[in-house]
C-alpha cells in the first residue's frame, strides 16, 4: 500500500516532509527533557545524580526492546489513531511526571515513555525516506533523521536554561507537553483515515522474548550505572543484577535461536561488517560521552553560568552540521566508508588530545572553540554513514535486526562511556587529591605563607581572624580538589585520544571495509 495514501490528497510534499520532521522531534524531547539538567532535575525529584542516569537508561532500554515488537502494533492499528494516541499519551505521562516526586512511580512513567518513544519512530522514518526517490536524496532524508536525534541536545538544553531561569521546573514538563499536543493537532489535520498495512492480528507478539530482553536491559543498566556507587561485587544488589541480566539475556538469545520466527534472527552476526560497525559504535558512543566532561568542567572549575555552558553548546552543533554536510557530499560522492570513518575518528583522536592541554584553572572561550567544534565535526561525519553502514551489512531481509544491532550499540556504548569515566574519575580523583594533599599540610612552610597570605586577604574584606582563617582553607582545600579534576580529565582524555587512534589503525588494516556500502541495498526502509 502506498503510503501518499495515509495523508490527505490536499497536503503538498513539501508540508508533509516537514510534518514528518516535526514528529519525529517527539522521540528527542522524551530523551533530553530531564537529562538537558541533570543536576537541577535530581534535586526536584531528591535523587542523586546516577538516579536520573539509570532513569535515561530506562526510557532508552525500554525503547530499544520495544522495537522489537513495533510492527506489529503499527499494522494492527489504524495509522491515523495510531499516531493519535500514541502523542496523546505522551502528553499525560509528561503531565503526570510534572507532579511526580516519587522516583519509583517516575521511573514507571519514564518505562511507559520509553514504549511511546518507540511505537512512531520506525513508520515515520518510513513515511519519510517514501517522500524520496533519488540516491542522494534518501541520504539526505537519512541525514534529516539521525541529524534531528544528534542536534537536540543543545536545542533542548538551551530551552530548559531559559525555562528555569524565568519559571518553576514543572514547565518544562508541560512545555513537553504541549509539544506532543502539537503532534496531536498535526497528525488530526493531514493524515486520512486510511491503513498504511494491512491488518495482523496481536496474538502473534513474542511477549516472552520482550520481557527477558527488557530484564535483561534493564538489569545491567543498574549493574554499570550503581556498580561504581555500591562497590560493585560487595554489594548483593549489585551481584543480583548482574546474574539476572546474564540469565535473562541468555534465555532470550537461546529462544532467539530456537523459535522457528524470532523476534531477533541472531545469524545477522554472522557478517563481518556488522560485527566490525557495532565495535564501531561502542567505540564511538564511549568517546562521545568525554563531552560531558568539558560541560562538567565549564561548570565547576571555570565557574560558568548554566546559559552560558548551554550557549557554548551551539558551537558544537555548529560543528555536527559541517560534520553532517560533509557526510552528505562524501556519500553522494560514493567515498568508501572506510575513509569516511578514518577522517571521523582522527578528529575525534585530534580533539581529545587537543584538550587535554585546555584543563587548566582558567580558560576562555576563544580557547576551546576550536578543538570543542573539531569535536561537534566527528560527530557529525561519523554519525550518519555508521547508521547506514551496519544496515546496508546484512541483506535485505536481515536489515530489520541489523537495525536493532546499531540501536543497541548506542544504548550500550553511551552507557559503558557514562560508567567508565564516572568510575576513572572517581579514581584518579581521590588519587591525586590524597597525593595533593601532602603538599598542603598545616605545618609546611609553604602552606603556612599561603593560608597568611589569602587570610590577610579575607580580613581586608572585613573578616574576623578566624573566619578569614577557615576561609583561607576552605580556598586551598577547593583549590586542591580542582587541580584533582583537571588532572582527572586530562588523563582520561589522553586514553580516549590513544584510543581514536588504535581505532583509525584498525580501520586502515580491516579488509572488511574497503568497499563502500550501498544504502540502496536494502529496500526495506521503504517496503
Amino acid at each position: 500500500m502506498s503510503e501518499v495514501r495515509v495523508f490527505k490528497s490536499w497536503v503538498p510534499n513539501w508540508a508533509i516532509i516537514a510534518i514528518i520532521f516535526f514528529c519525529m522531534l517527539h522521540s528527542m524531547v522524551l530523551l533530553g527533557v530531564y537529562t538537558s539538567n541533570v543536576t537541577y532535575a535530581a534535586s526536584f525529584l531528591d535523587v542523586e545524580v546516577e538516579d536520573l542516569q539509570f532513569s535515561m537508561c530506562v526510557t532508552y532500554g525500554t525503547f530499544l526492546a520495544t522495537i522489537l515488537i513495533e510492527s506489529r502494533f503499527f499494522k494492527f492499528f489504524p495509522t491515523k489513531k495510531y499516531f493519535l494516541v500514541i502523542y496523546s499519551l505522551t502528553a499525560l505521562t509528561f503531565i503526570l511526571t510534572a507532579y511526580t516526586e516519587n522516583f519509583s512511580l517516575f521511573i514507571m512513567l519514564r518505562m511507559a515513555e520509553g514504549v511511546l518513544m518507540a511505537l512512531p519512530v520506525l513508520p515515520l522514518r518510513q513515511f519519510l525516506i517514501a517522500r524520496f526517490k533519488s540516491k542522494n536524496a534518501v541520504i539526505i532524508a537519512f541525514t534529516i533523521n539521525y541529524g534531528a536525534l544528534m542536534l537536540a541536545s543543545p536545542f533542548i538544553m538551551n530551552i530548559a536554561v531559559w525555562l528555569l531561569e524565568n519559571y518553576d521546573w514543572n514547565y518544562m514538563a508541560y512545555g513537553s507537553a504541549f509539544f506532543q499536543i502539537v503532534c496531536v493537532a498535526l497528525v488530526m489535520i493531514t493524515f486520512n483515515n486510511n491503513r498504511f498495512h494491512k491488518k495482523i492480528p496481536l496474538y502473534q507478539i513474542d511477549w516472552a522474548s520482550f520481557i527477558l530482553v527488557l530484564t535483561a536491559i534493564l538489569c545491567g543498566s543498574y549493574f554499570m550505572v550503581y556498580g561504581q556507587k555500591k562497590y560493585w561485587f560487595e554489594s548483593p544488589q549489585i551481584v543480583a543484577a548482574l546474574i539476572v541480566a546474564l540469565v535473562t539475556g541468555g534465555f532470550f538469545i537461546a529462544r532467539q535461536m530456537l523459535v522457528k520466527r524470532p523476534t531477533f534472527d541472531m545469524r545477522v552476526f554472522r557478517y563481518a561488517n556488522l560485527r566490525t560497525g557495532l565495535l564501531l559504535s561502542v567505540v564511538f558512543y564511549i568517546a562521545r560521552s568525554t563531552l560531558n566532561i568539558c560541560h562538567s568542567t565549564m561548570a565547576v572549575v571555570w565557574n560558568w553560568e548554566p546559559s552560558r555552558v548551554a550557549h557554548v553548546q551551539y558551537l558544537n552543533l555548529t560543528g555536527n552540521i559541517i560534520g553532517m554536510i560533509l557526510t552528505g557530499f562524501f556519500l553522494a560522492k560514493s567515498v568508501s566508508s572506510r575513509y569516511i570513518f578514518i577522517i571521523g575518528f582522527s578528529l575525534l583522536a585530534l580533539f581529545h588530545f587537543w584538550f587535554t592541554f585546555l584543563f587548566v584553572p582558567d580558560a576562555s572561550l576563544s580557547d576551546i572553540a576550536i578543538p570543542y567544534m573539531l569535536q561537534g565535526v566527528a560527530v557529525g561525519v561519523i554519525f550518519v554513514p555508521l547508521v547506514l553502514f551496519i544496515v546496508s551489512a546484512v541483506p535485505t531481509h536481515f536489515a530489520p535486526f541489523a537495525g536493532i544491532v546499531g540501536v543497541a550499540g548506542r544504548f550500550w556504548g553511551s552507557i559503558m562511556g557514562f560508567a567508565m569515566i564516572q568510575n576513572a574519575g572517581l579514581f584518579l580523583q581521590s588519587t591525586h587529591f590524597t597525593k595533593f594533599r601532602q603538599f598542603v599540610l598545616p605545618e609546611s612552610p609553604e602552606t603556612q605563607i599561603r593560608v597568611e597570605k589569602i587570610t590577610r586577604s579575607f580580613m581586608s574584606k572585613g573578616y574576623s581572624m578566624d573566619d578569614s582563617n577557615k576561609l583561607a582553607m576552605k580556598q586551598i582545600i577547593s583549590s586542591v580538589s580542582k587541580q584533582s579534576v583537571l588532572l582527572s580529565n586530562m588523563e582520561i582524555f589522553t586514553v580516549i585520544g590513544y584510543l581514536m587512534l588504535i581505532v583509525v589503525i584498525f580501520l586502515l588494516l580491516n579488509q572488511h571495509l574497503r568497499q563502500t556500502f550501498d544504502v540502496f541495498k536494502n529496500r526495506i526502509w521503504w517496503n
